[in-house]
């Protein structure tokens, strides 16, 4: 079954504007299937296979023969040296646009050599699973399902592929993670020990939505601060966290310096804390930073899919009041608070009170509680409770 992706129209507009596109993110969040079903007239490569790869890197020019523009190439970084060929191709067709839409899962190595390569001349977008919408857009699933279920099973589109005999979620996430751990940590990480890493991405999972602190996840699992400043990498280049920084203005004033951590696929962040049902999860002391992932998560697609000059922070001043959210947007401040309740109470909005007491009323589009409720309603003056599940307009 194919769910609708909100970013499909964009996808076009974005490649009759550049000469090459760049599709990255995660493996199996839908890249290669979504550029496919976009642009069918396309050649597709894939340059996970060995043989593509070995003509790209070695025999260019035949490979262009064989493959000529417009063309799909499938995880472009298994052919890192074939980019400055891309480059001369552009350039020597000047004008002419949608000539390469690039997809790869491992950030860090691609947009070295898209920087390299490819500056001024290529579109880059990060793409994840399923948004909340695209997932409630699909009606035959979401009819069957509730919002609980989404955030616990997750968003990868094959976990939905199949409504009326749904992919076992625990199995398809053991295998996700083995193929994970053996694939793309392997090449972008000499990790002698793959069961350390996997304990490592297991107590990440379990400080999801808190400060992260490298000496003490380091400690916990047996590893050094740098090591474990470099396993974050690792788990930040492949698409699978997101670190939120603290917003840096007034940078002497604030008691945060460190990022706070997030999973792109809240399915996976829960699968690696071991829960194995939606009701276990959600009677858990976990259910409320899961929840914040969610929302914050869903914001992350926004910026990347729709607000692409939005930028996304925390806040927490010396005295612990904190903002989950704040999003910069045309020089001013949306403040989004996550409370996993229907009815949030004014001691849950004392936080972006403080903000807005720190910055000033003028700063501010507007300020909002991301909670479980169907129905917004106002809290406060300029601070509305609205449901969590979904994004909203800036």
């Amino acid at each position: 079954m194919w769910i609708e992706r909100q970013i499909t129209r964009e996808l076009q507009r974005i490649a009759a504007a550049f000469p090459a596109m760049v599709l990255t993110g995660p493996r199996q969040v839908g890249k290669t299937s979504l550029l496919e079903r976009t642009f069918p007239d396309y050649t597709f490569v894939s340059m996970d296979s060995a043989e593509n790869a070995e003509m790209a890197e070695t025999r260019p020019r035949d490979f262009l023969l064989r493959y000529p523009p417009p063309v799909i190439l499938d995880e472009i970084q298994y052919a890192p040296t074939f980019f400055r060929h891309i480059k001369t191709t552009i350039d020597a067709r000047r004008g002419e646009n949608g000539l390469f839409l690039l997809t790869g899962s491992q950030s860090f190595p691609l947009m070295e050599a898209v920087s390299d390569s490819l500056a001024g001349r290529a579109a880059v977008i990060q793409f994840l699973g399923l948004s909340s919408s695209e997932w409630s857009n699909a009606t035959v699933i979401s009819e069957k399902s509730d919002a609980e279920d989404f955030i616990w099973r997750g968003g990868f589109p094959e976990l939905w592929a199949t409504p009326d005999a749904p992919v076992s979620r625990d199995r398809w996430y053991q295998g996700y993670l083995a193929t994970y751990l053996e694939r793309d940590v392997r090449s972008l990480l000499n990790v002698t020990n793959l069961r350390d890493f996997e304990r490592f991405i297991r107590a990440c999972a379990a400080r999801t939505a808190q400060t992260l602190n490298m000496s003490e996840i380091g400690r916990d699992v047996g590893i050094s601060a740098n090591a474990a400043r470099q396993w974050i990498s690792v788990l930040e280049a492949s698409g699978q966290i997101l670190l939120l920084e603290p917003y840096y203005r007034s940078l002497g004033k604030r008691l945060a310096k460190s990022p706070k951590l997030y999973f792109t696929d809240t399915g996976l962040a829960v699968f690696l804390m071991g829960y194995g049902s939606k009701e276990s999860l959600w009677q858990s002391r976990d259910a409320g930073a899961v929840f914040e992932n969610h929302v914050i998560c869903q914001w992350l697609r926004k910026k990347h899919w729709a607000s692409p000059a939005a930028t996304l922070w925390y806040w927490r001043d010396r005295a612990g009041h904190e903002v989950d959210l704040l999003i910069e947007y045309d020089g001013k401040l949306t403040a989004v608070e996550c409370k996993r309740s229907q009815k949030p109470s004014p001691r849950d909005i004392t936080g972006i009170k403080k903000l807005i007491e720190f910055y000033g009323r003028d700063a501010f589009h507007h300020a909002f509680v991301a909670c479980t409720t169907e129905e917004r309603f106002d809290i406060a003056d300029g601070i509305t409770a609205t449901s969590g599940f979904t994004t909203w307009d800036l």
